[in-house]
């Protein structure tokens, strides 16, 4: 068994260091070292540590003693209320005398044991406890920015994060089908402080957060959460109208799209109300006609007429038909022609 003593000194450290009322009974090693007492133990006042968030490293002086062939260590976290001391490692070769405990948790305090080992699983009495404390996390970032109103996509704006441990950066985004936050791009450099998220529905509200991570993994808290909206499409050109009395053309008005930055109309055509368009022609926002020239008179098409924005957004719109003039079916055009024929015929009549 580890040496009562030994326990003992941690249970008080522990004690000391929490400034607790409650006694802790004992801490019970997770195995059954075979100890001898001859053995050198490792010099407790040459033990050194550094702290990082997940990470502790440890040196100490190597012991002189021949039979030694290596070194145990024990550890036990002390602020979730272990009692349990845990061989972490063996280390293999006595003139090893740096030791890196990895994977432990921010802002956390730990107690070691170390012991010298030999031969046949025996070992020497540990150390007194030594306590130390890993790092904080890194804090937040402090400033997120999302751009709205860009077409189709959002633009992530921080500010770097001025800790040098930060490694990378992750975007998360809010997912609303499944509820919850989803990992949506890993920035790799510290530096780089910027994102565009791309392909993204029209006048649609999205939310995102950032977490800083240290080159070992170890995340910070969110950043606080942005939204940004989408920009919207273009509004439609007003008064859309498409002329059913003009022989052999076809002459469509409108009135201007109430968009600001509406840069040009944009015409398209089918001979069917629902499928089939083509673009025959672009106009600037100071044209609100078109005349389209038919071959022939009763031509029907049917158009729509498109306002474009400045980043290339369309409007949508529902099709308008027009109708050249086919005068052949004219009235007044054959009652003109009738009367024309009885003049001749009374003309000549006269004549003879």
């Amino acid at each position: 068994m580890l040496n009562l003593m030994k326990i003992t000194s941690l249970a008080t450290l522990i004690l000391l260091l929490n400034g607790c009322t409650n006694v802790i009974d004992t801490l019970n090693p997770a195995t059954n070292p075979k100890v001898d007492a001859s053995i050198e133990v490792v010099n407790y006042n040459s033990i050194k540590s550094i702290p990082d968030m997940a990470n502790i490293g440890f040196e100490w002086e190597k012991v002189n003693d021949s039979r030694v062939i290596g070194y145990n260590f024990y550890r036990t976290e002390i602020d979730k209320g272990s009692k349990e001391l845990k061989l972490i490692k063996s280390i293999d070769n006595k003139y090893a005398t740096h030791y890196v405990d990895k994977g432990l948790e921010p802002k956390t305090r730990y107690a070691y044991q170390i012991s010298s080992r030999i031969d046949g699983g025996i070992e020497s009495k540990t150390t007194d406890a030594y306590i130390v404390q890993t790092l904080p996390r890194i804090v937040p970032i402090d400033f997120v920015q999302a751009i709205s109103n860009l077409p189709h996509s959002v633009k992530l704006l921080w500010k770097p994060h001025p800790d040098k441990r930060v490694g990378y950066y992750r975007i998360e985004k809010y997912n609303t089908f499944l509820n919850e936050w989803i990992l949506l791009k890993t920035i790799s450099q510290r530096l780089q402080a910027e994102y565009l998220d791309t392909g993204l529905d029209n006048n649609t509200s999205y939310k995102y957060r950032i977490k800083a991570f240290s080159f070992d993994d170890v995340e910070s808290a969110p950043s606080k959460i942005v939204i940004a909206k989408t920009k919207p499409l273009p509004q439609v050109p007003l008064n859309i109208k498409a002329s059913n009395n003009q022989n052999k053309e076809i002459i469509l008005t409108w009135d201007a799209s109430p968009t600001a930055d509406v840069v040009k109309y944009a015409i398209y055509r089918s001979d069917f109300s629902l499928l089939g368009y083509s673009k025959i022609k672009e106009v600037d926002t100071n044209t609100h006609q078109f005349t389209d020239k038919t071959e022939n008179s009763g031509k029907s098409y049917y158009y729509k007429v498109i306002a474009v924005d400045k980043d290339g957004l369309e409007s949508d719109t529902t099709s308008v038909q027009g109708i050249s003039f086919n005068n052949l079916s004219n009235p007044s055009t054959n009652v003109a022609l009738i009367e024309q024929n009885n003049t001749d015929s009374k003309s000549q009549k006269i004549k003879l």
